[in-house]
């Protein structure tokens, strides 16, 4: 995103409970600020900071429904599971979301801790640029009616709530069903959150510019358990089957819960809305998915190690 602008607001939320974040978010306030961009805190949060509105250009909302209104992003101090809580923030009103890794992988985050400066920069100067990612609507169904509606920007997973049973399901995909389990639960999940439960949970990795939905079975008891791919405007169905004895469970990005009586029926397709991931780089997923994950690549002989060879040479690449 480029401007003309030289003066922006920018939500800024942190993880106060860790040294290492407070510490990171006071020196984004006091470099912001000094740069004449105004600074939105959480009251909550600007007190654990130790930070007060003193006409620096620092605002103070106890609003989080109300959070990012008016601001050009919203910059997030923490691991992948306090950008998912500032999309909670942010969803409704589509503010772009910032993420500055202090959690292990940080799939989600775009600048690491070691780059306050650079980030501040293009904050900014307005250097960043923002990535739709595709995301789901959940409904859950009990009795005919939809008792509740929620999104997910990782996985919406159906789980059994006592560990000592097994959840039945029936799967359904497009109006038809596919397969019944007992199982541990279902995973939905969506590119994005590809590299995260789906991952763990056996399920592919998938580019972000796949549009297209995972639905992995969870311990599954059967012959044909197999993690699927589906089409984005798919509609995925999880029945919870009668016969249940326990109930089920609910999770969305492993955030917020809902329970699922027997005879429950979630449904999950393609959000109405993307969340919007800002970004300051362009390096490609593999690049990503190497350094987040420690990949050894050691050997690879491609295009960009002979254009390195041939600049150590003195000579042009073949």
């Amino acid at each position: 995103m480029t401007s003309s602008h030289t003066s922006r607001r920018v939500l800024l939320l942190a993880h106060t409970g860790r040294a290492e974040a407070r510490a990171v978010a006071v020196a984004f306030v006091e470099g912001l600020t000094r740069e004449g961009v105004v600074v939105r805190l959480m009251a909550a949060e600007a007190k654990d900071l130790g930070v007060a509105p003193t006409g620096s250009g620092i605002e103070l909302t106890e609003s989080e429904t109300d959070a990012s209104r008016d601001c050009d992003l919203t910059l997030v101090i923490g691991g992948d599971g306090s950008i998912l809580r500032a999309v909670e923030f942010t969803y409704d009103s589509g503010t772009p979301v910032l993420g500055v890794n202090l959690g292990h992988v940080g799939f989600l985050a775009e600048a690491e801790v070691g780059e306050i400066d650079a980030t501040i920069r293009a904050i900014v100067d307005g250097t960043w640029t923002v990535e739709d990612r595709l995301t789901l609507d959940v409904a859950v169904v009990v009795d005919g009616a939809v008792v509740t509606t929620t999104f997910a920007v990782n996985e919406a997973s159906v789980e059994k709530a006592a560990r000592e049973r097994m959840l039945e399901v029936v799967l359904e995909v497009d109006g038809r069903p596919l397969s019944r389990w007992g199982c541990d639960g279902v995973v939905c999940a969506t590119p994005t959150g590809s590299t995260a439960y789906n991952f763990s949970a056996g399920g592919p990795i998938v580019w972000p510019r796949v549009e297209a939905l995972c639905v992995v079975p969870l311990s599954a008891h059967a012959l044909f358990a197999r993690p699927l791919v589906v089409a984005p405007d798919s509609l995925v169905a999880i029945e919870v089957l009668d016969r249940n004895q326990g109930a089920g469970v609910l999770w969305c990005d492993g955030r917020r819960t809902v329970d699922l009586p027997p005879g429950a029926r979630v449904e999950v397709r393609r959000g109405s809305q993307p969340v919007r991931l800002a970004r300051l780089h362009q390096a490609p997923f593999t690049d990503r998915l190497v350094a987040k994950f420690g990949l050894n690549v050691e050997g690879w002989r491609g295009e960009g190690e002979r254009r390195l060879l041939g600049a150590q040479d003195g000579g042009s690449p073949s």
